[in-house]
């Protein structure tokens, strides 16, 4: 135990190190993680360290799923169903079989184990592409499909996955048999997440305490997924759809101290889950290395090289066509859309990075089959998954900003964000004015004291000050912006004017800190309204 405990400790330590290093050298933390990783893997006297696949799985997997879920627009989600379909279930059967007909004749596997290997590396990766689309200010649509694509492309597989072990295990596999088993999977899911979304919400109306209401909130992920998955689903879809249930249901049930909390709580966790997998997956080279002692190492590279070009290749031969085809088969969608740019596609092809999930489902792969006999080519899957990981998490990860910038992508994304920017702009002066509305028909029914209408218009009027300005030129600031500066500045100062206070002992630590949160929620504002301004 002790051992696991100090195992855990020098993880985090190497976490926070490798974040920094990313930091600063203004890298993907993705790609420094996973270089990190095989570098320290390889040390002599660093302790192995491996993944249990069931840990990620069942561990791991379903917080990751339900926080991206959560933060997930449901409005814009479904407005962007059609490409995200098409990706999350269309681009990944594609794959699938593009694979799997790719090692079968170029390699010479069997049918069964090119299914299997097709539905292990098909899926790409929800944490490392959007982390490198957001830092790159790509357009909003693109980072919606991406996201909601990311969301349901695991379920899709995993359901693949299931199938095709099954096959190669048993020796028989009926189609009919097994697409009706996947409608009946989705259709139980979708219900079975709305269900558990509608508990969740309700359950924690009730609790009305923010430690247990975030405590239900990281139990929702686990009931979400672990049913669907011991039934024989995936869990995946359960758990996507309890998040948006979520995201829509919950603004009006759950507390602004809950949501306050648990927005902390939740960024930190995922965070600390994200970096920590890419760490692990890197861990796992020396074991790797040890299973490939046994196979020739010309087979593994040319296997490891087919698979990567064709998994790239077929996300590029399936977005065109997809974005495409229904506008030229359907005059609704003619009529109600208007053609994406062939930039915005190729960047969308462009981002087929895969990550851990991939690694942990090869891992998963049973030993024996049902007869005992080992499980066929299961090392070379091993070797071949954590190389189509590695190649396009570096290989990808880093030439995706050069590619959106060649592309100019980038700078519709900063238009796009200042056109936002304007109209959040919009949205709060038409809040304030209506609230002013209200403000005066409430204090004029009622016939509030003069004390207490004063305090009410002086709030109000401290909002309207506060608004901010529309978006300067490039290079300027608008008197907003100079204000955040100041206010900042104002704070620092109160900060240590309440130490200096604290150490001559005129106030006690609780007051301390009564003060300081005052202080910390003021300057969160500020922060909040900077956060997504393009400026």
């Amino acid at each position: 135990m002790t051992h696991a405990f100090l195992t855990f400790l020098l993880v985090l330590s190497v976490l926070a190190a490798s974040a920094t290093m990313a930091r600063r050298l203004e890298l993907t933390p993705a790609i420094v993680f996973l270089i990190v990783g095989i570098v320290l893997a390889f040390m002599p006297g660093f302790p192995p360290i491996e993944m249990k696949p069931e840990g990620v799985l069942l561990l791991v997997l379903p917080p990751l799923i339900y926080s991206a879920g959560v933060s997930m627009s449901w409005r814009e989600f479904k407005f962007n169903l059609r490409p995200i379909a098409l990706l999350a279930v269309g681009c990944v059967i594609f794959t699938t079989c593009a694979v799997a007909v790719a090692v079968h004749y170029m390699l010479g596997l069997p049918w069964g184990v090119g299914f299997v290997l097709g539905a292990i590396v098909s899926p790409p990766d929800v944490i490392a592409p959007l982390a490198i689309a957001r830092r790159l200010g790509l357009p909003h649509r693109i980072l919606v499909v991406l996201e909601g694509e990311g969301l349901a492309n695991d379920a899709t597989a995993l359901i693949l996955y299931r199938f095709a072990v099954m096959a190669v295990s048993t020796g028989a596999f009926s189609l009919s048999s097994a697409a009706g088993s996947f409608v009946a999977i989705v259709i139980c899911e979708l219900l079975f997440g709305i269900a558990v979304g509608w508990l969740s919400l309700r359950l924690r109306q009730w609790a009305g305490d923010p430690r247990v209401e975030i405590t239900l909130s990281l139990l929702t992920p686990y009931l979400a997924f672990w049913v669907p998955e011991h039934a024989g689903g995936s869990g995946v879809l359960a758990t996507v759809v309890a998040g948006l249930y979520v995201s829509w249901n919950g603004p009006l049930l759950i507390s602004a101290a809950t949501r306050l909390q648990g927005i902390f709580f939740w960024d930190f966790a995922t965070w600390l889950i994200e970096g920590v997998l890419f760490l692990i997956v890197g861990f796992e080279t020396r074991a790797l290395v040890e299973a490939s002692k046994s196979l020739p190492v010309h087979d593994i590279i040319s296997a490891i090289a087919i698979t990567t070009v064709i998994v790239i290749v077929a996300r590029f031969i399936w977005v065109f066509p997809g974005a495409y085809l229904p506008r030229l088969l359907s005059k609704r969608i003619r009529a109600r859309e208007e053609p994406p740019p062939w930039r915005g596609i190729a960047i969308v092809g462009f981002t087929g990075i895969r990550g851990v999930v991939s690694l942990a489902v090869a891992l998963a792969l049973p030993l024996t089959l049902d007869n005992g006999d080992p499980f066929p080519h299961r090392d070379l899957i091993l070797l071949v998954s954590f190389g189509v990981i590695f190649l396009t998490v570096v290989g990808i990860g880093s030439t995706l900003p050069f590619v959106a910038r060649v592309l100019g992508v980038t700078e519709y994304g900063h238009f796009e964000a200042k056109h936002e920017r304007e109209k959040e702009i919009a949205a709060r002066r038409e809040l304030v004015a209506a609230s002013r509305k209200e403000l005066n028909r409430i204090v004029k029914e009622r016939q509030l004291p003069e004390g207490l209408a004063r305090f009410l218009e002086t709030r109000h009027e401290m909002r309207v000050r506060a608004l901010p300005d529309p978006p300067a030129k490039d290079g300027e600031f608008t008197p907003a912006t100079r204000g955040a500066i100041m206010v900042r500045e104002i704070i620092s100062i109160e900060r240590k004017l309440l130490h200096k206070l604290l150490r001559e002992g005129k106030i006690t630590d609780e007051t301390r800190r009564r003060i300081e949160r005052d202080l910390d929620l003021e300057e969160a504002v500020v922060d909040n309204r900077e956060k997504n301004s393009p400026l």
